[in-house]
């Protein structure tokens, strides 16, 4: 090759080399025109499938569990024993103030105020008598008849029975009084121990299903920890939880929709139905409850979910792409000037424009 051709060889390889830098240098920039659309607005939520009226069984009692009445999925009603607790020391206490209960009731005690009762008789037969006697003594006395040694025995007498007689109405009413306070106190005690003894038998609470047992025959049962979990068959609510910062937006009535990872690539339907007015300060979220108004076919308790709130929808409004927003309420157009604009409602994809830009304004990314 002579050195002309080569000379040309490396011009040509120079301008298509620079050609090559220049094409990969120089992307196309990616442009949107505002278009009409529907947007949505919602709130992120998780939460749980809850039955309803679901509940944790606790017991006031401490001791080894020593039976166990239902098995899970067993339907049970209101006040219907669920597991005993050991209590032989509880069972004898009862036993004592059942005894003591007895000892002093009323009834029992009618022989210790009959015998009061039959004193006071005497003591007013011989008050009665005395009284008779010394008053015939006087008159006698009165008449001259009869010594002053007579006279004085006689009313020694009737004032001796008269203060026997008022000291066995006292007796009388102390003992009633006695009698009374013993029997009450007596069945008080017995209720104590009735309630107490009772503690010591988990019942459920509701006419439901006991979905959960959490402890077997012989472990140890405390105050602090759950027993058996039970709640409505056939009746679910979901228990969703809101960041504080989304509370203000959510409200009664406002539709949900729902993902579960046992029913993956399907989406079901809910409607808020309470918003619980006060926030966990640890986890700083507000607790919803909604319920289904299209529901999976089986649901049981405690399935995971996500959710998301429908806040506002916003039908053929001015909609742009929510990564064209420079800052909160900018833009960018393909002349490069950056306009200001009244940003409505926006959610992951979409930005709803108010006011600012028509579906002809076209758009560059920002930082292009």
């Amino acid at each position: 090759m002579s050195s002309s051709s080569l000379i040309k060889s490396f011009i040509w390889f120079g301008l298509l080399f620079s050609l090559l830098l220049f094409s990969c240098g120089k992307e196309k920039q990616q442009t949107v025109f505002p278009e009409y659309k529907s947007i949505t607005e919602s709130v992120y939520a998780s939460g749980l499938v809850r039955a309803r009226n679901q509940y944790e069984a606790f017991t006031m009692a401490s001791g080894p569990i020593q039976e166990i009445f239902v098995k899970e999925g067993d339907t049970v009603k209101a006040g219907d024993p669920i597991l005993l607790i050991y209590n032989e020391a509880e069972k004898l206490r009862k036993e004592n103030a059942q005894l003591a209960q007895s000892f002093a009731d009323q009834q029992a005690n009618q022989t210790r105020l009959r015998d009061l009762e039959l004193a006071i008789s005497f003591a007013k037969n011989k008050l009665y008598n005395d009284s008779l006697l010394w008053i015939r003594t006087k008159n006698l006395w009165d008449k001259g008849i009869g010594t002053a040694v007579e006279l004085e025995q006689r009313e020694l007498n009737y004032r001796n029975s008269k203060t026997s007689y008022e000291s066995s109405l006292l007796r009388y009413r102390d003992l009633k009084r006695e009698i009374e306070y013993n029997s009450k106190s007596a069945g008080k005690n017995l209720a104590i121990s009735q309630v107490v003894e009772n503690e010591y038998t988990l019942r459920s609470k509701i006419d439901g299903v006991v979905f959960s047992l959490l402890k077997e025959v012989g472990e140890m049962a405390n105050p602090q920890s759950p027993l058996a979990i039970i709640g409505s068959p056939g009746e679910f609510i979901l228990e969703l939880q809101v960041d504080e910062y989304d509370i203000a937006k959510v409200e009664v009535g406002q539709p949900v929709i729902v993902s579960m990872d046992s029913y993956k690539g399907e989406t079901f339907e809910a409607e808020i139905t309470k918003v619980y007015p006060i926030m966990d300060s640890k986890s700083k979220t507000f607790t919803l409850e909604a319920v289904f108004t299209k529901a999976p076919i089986k649901l049981f308790p405690n399935l995971s979910l996500e959710a998301n709130v429908v806040t506002q929808v916003r039908l053929k409004t001015l909609v742009i792409p929510r990564n064209y927003l420079l800052g909160e309420n900018q833009v960018i157009t393909t002349d490069g000037d950056t306009l200001t604009v009244k940003v409505g409602i926006k959610n992951f994809q979409y930005a709803q424009i108010l006011e600012g830009l028509t579906n002809t304004t076209e758009l560059i990314l920002p930082n292009q």
